[in-house]
């Protein structure tokens, strides 16, 4: 509702509220979520420094794997996406809830069509869910896991969850592999900085100038052929989590197609 989003802006304080983080990617800023009756087959604990973590697949496996969900938390059809990776590489997944405890920014209505409601959201990318902020929260996490046994952990992430895990994947990451899939804020300086594989797998709503500079300096990468990439230009930001609307058969096909390939990604990084 329209309160919850003032209520958002209103407990931000005055200093905190310049803490923006432009993210000039509109699909993001405008495509609502879409209502799932998917049942999650996980469950909720506390791990590392975080009250809240989905967790799903088997309780004890030899490596981990980080989801960072999008800006609507937690979401039948991203925690779909997790069950599937983690049951099908036998792989605990982990998703922690970034977000705790302000929670994600509110669905109901989206997307904000106020100039309170826009900034709302853009002061939410400053302050909630800061990059750099929620990067350091998810290398700790990672490193977490292996002081607990994880032989290597992998981590992808979705929309802003994408700008934060390609960020924790370079010097001294905890992270064996990364994937980011239809991610905000896509930036190719972001690749520079890598020093583990990466899958990326944007939508028609990612800019495909930035995705093709990213594909050239992964080529040059030592790690160059463990990578793997898709442009998926028939499909809106959003489509493999909380935007992603599985009654729409294209819809379906690619959302079980790109987790296809996000579990031969993590199968040949982690193995």
């Amino acid at each position: 509702m329209i309160t919850k989003i003032r209520s958002v802006f209103r407990h931000i304080s005055p200093s905190r509220r310049k803490m923006t983080t432009h993210n000039t990617n509109a699909a993001c800023c405008t495509i609502p979520p879409v209502l799932s009756d998917y049942t999650p087959k996980g469950t909720y604990k506390s791990v590392g420094s975080f009250n809240k973590v989905y967790v799903t697949g088997p309780e004890t496996s030899t490596n981990a794997i980080v989801c960072v969900y999008d800006i609507f938390g937690y979401y039948p059809q991203t925690q779909q996406g997790a069950d599937i990776v983690a049951s099908t590489l036998k792989t605990t997944v982990y998703m922690p809830d970034f977000f705790e405890p302000d929670g994600p920014f509110p669905h109901d209505p989206f997307p904000p069509t106020t100039d309170e409601g826009k900034q709302a959201l853009q002061t939410f990318f400053g302050t909630t869910a800061n990059p750099p902020k929620n990067t350091i929260k998810l290398i700790e996490f990672g490193n977490h896991l292996k002081s607990k046994g994880a032989a290597k952990v992998g981590a992808y992430g979705f929309c802003w969850g994408g700008k934060v895990t390609v960020s924790a994947a370079g010097e001294d990451t905890p992270f064996s592999a990364v994937s980011i899939v239809h991610p905000a804020m896509l930036s190719a300086e972001d690749s520079e900085k890598l020093t583990v594989p990466l899958a990326i797998y944007p939508s028609k709503d990612e800019p495909k100038e930035e995705f093709d500079k990213i594909v050239g300096i992964l080529s040059k990468k030592p790690f160059a052929d463990r990578c793997d990439n898709k442009y998926y230009s028939a499909m809106h930001h959003g489509w493999a989590a909380a935007r992603g609307d599985l009654k729409n058969e294209e819809n379906k096909k690619e959302f079980e197609d790109v987790y296809t390939k996000l579990v031969n990604f993590f199968k040949k990084t982690l193995a």
